[in-house]
């Protein structure tokens, strides 16, 4: 009878273990919904339902089609617009270990979910691509990039000179297992030599024997047009000099797996920053209005910018959100930016998403569907109707978990 009454009481202790297991695993599914479902490939879902489980979407679709498990947490997100986070494909941030992490954590807070640096990383900071930080943004990194000796700018690229040193570049990069390969071709306003075909050549042609691709910051039509001779990968800006001709969208049109990260300069114009009062620092935010002013010279600029993005965008070349530097916040106005080049508002979004994470090779990212990482901006209003509801932000989930926006990074 004792041993009756032990194993009664060891099985209900089991039981209530399982139970209790069971509960917990349970208690991480939430369900999200009523809200409009921007998918990220160019789909729209209207009165959907998106469940997550811990870090998961297990499921994704229209509020009919969707069963929501028992139990599981309900979020009334009716009138609200949920998209995927935002990739960014080209920043520069921190060198220095606690503010690089502070820099993903402030990423995180505008809905970013990760960030390419490129080419000013020392190779110390790469072991931070495989740490999960709550509440910031994936890390990517070239590492050091390329380029021809700068003296007096940074001196975290290879700085080379001869084909040899370029291959060796490489093979190191590679041995650290960077994510590209980014190299510079630009005189800096004519300062200093670039790297010309013969130098660059061998750079991409060494990277892609090993499987690696590269990414090429220019500026010249001319530099585009020998850099899709070379086959390069991506770039990490659009032309900048001129207006680009047939010639050019020919060749990119010949190269479909060809990337272009746009990255337009500021438009020049004032603009109202009001939207980033709650979370900058006074001081800062005073210093950006204090500099939010109309610049002529600017404006010509990011003219000829927009001119050759309208046009490419056009032909169906495969496109990339990038902002360069490091301003957290600087997809959205990237964004806005891309739409009054002449991309839609639903075209933005898929550069910004899918494409960014296809790019980055970020299987798990980039769509809201089943099987992806929970990523995912949770908005105020729709910005199909205004990209520059994007910034609208009700809540920010990475990796299921949500994040804390009650004050600001600092």
């Amino acid at each position: 009878m004792r041993r009756m009454k032990t194993a009664v009481v060891a099985a209900t202790m089991a039981f209530g273990v399982v139970a209790a297991f069971a509960g917990a695993a349970q208690a991480q599914v939430t369900a999200f919904e009523g809200a409009r479902l921007v998918v990220g490939d160019g789909r729209v879902i209207e009165n959907a339902t998106l469940v997550m489980d811990g870090n998961k979407i297990v499921q994704a679709g229209a509020a009919a089609s969707v069963q929501v498990p028992a139990g599981a947490t309900r979020v009334n997100v009716t009138g609200k617009t949920i998209m995927p986070a935002i990739i960014d494909t080209h920043v520069h941030l921190s060198p220095i270990r606690d503010r690089l992490i502070r820099d993903l954590k402030l990423r995180g807070y505008y809905g970013i979910s990760a960030a390419l640096s490129l080419g000013l990383d020392n190779y110390e900071l790469l072991d931070i691509r495989n740490q999960v930080i709550p509440g910031a943004a994936r890390f990517f990194s070239a590492g050091r990039g390329i380029t021809m000796p700068e003296p007096g700018r940074i001196t975290a690229p290879h700085w080379i000179t001869t084909e040899a040193d370029g291959r060796k570049a490489v093979q190191e990069l590679i041995e650290k297992k960077v994510d590209i390969i980014k190299i510079w071709v630009d005189t800096r306003d004519g300062k200093y030599a670039k790297l010309t075909p013969d130098l660059y050549g061998p750079i991409i042609e060494e990277a892609h024997k090993h499987g690696m691709r590269v990414t090429a910051h220019l500026f010249d039509l001319s530099d585009a047009k020998g850099l899709i001779r070379a086959n390069v990968d991506a770039f990490a800006h659009g032309v900048r000099d001129r207006d680009i001709d047939d010639e050019f969208v020919a060749m990119f049109k010949a190269k479909p797996n060809l990337i272009l990260g746009p990255n337009l300069p500021e438009r020049g114009v004032k603009v109202d920053i009001s939207w980033l009062k709650e979370g900058l620092p006074a001081a800062d935010y005073e210093k950006m209005e204090k500099d939010n002013v109309d610049k002529p010279r600017e404006q010509a600029f990011h003219a000829i910018q927009a001119r050759n993005l309208k046009r490419l965008n056009a032909e169906g070349v495969r496109i990339v959100l990038g902002t360069d530097g490091n301003r957290a916040w600087g997809p959205h106005d990237e964004m806005e930016d891309m739409v009054l080049a002449g991309m839609t508002p639903m075209q933005v979004i898929v550069a910004a998403t899918r494409n960014g994470a296809e790019f980055l090779r970020m299987a798990d990212a980039g769509t809201l569907e089943a099987g992806k990482s929970a990523d995912f901006i949770v908005l105020d209003a729709n910005p199909l109707d205004d990209i520059k509801n994007s910034r609208r932000i009700s809540m920010v989930y990475l990796r299921g978990a949500k994040v804390d926006r009650s004050q600001p990074v600092r």
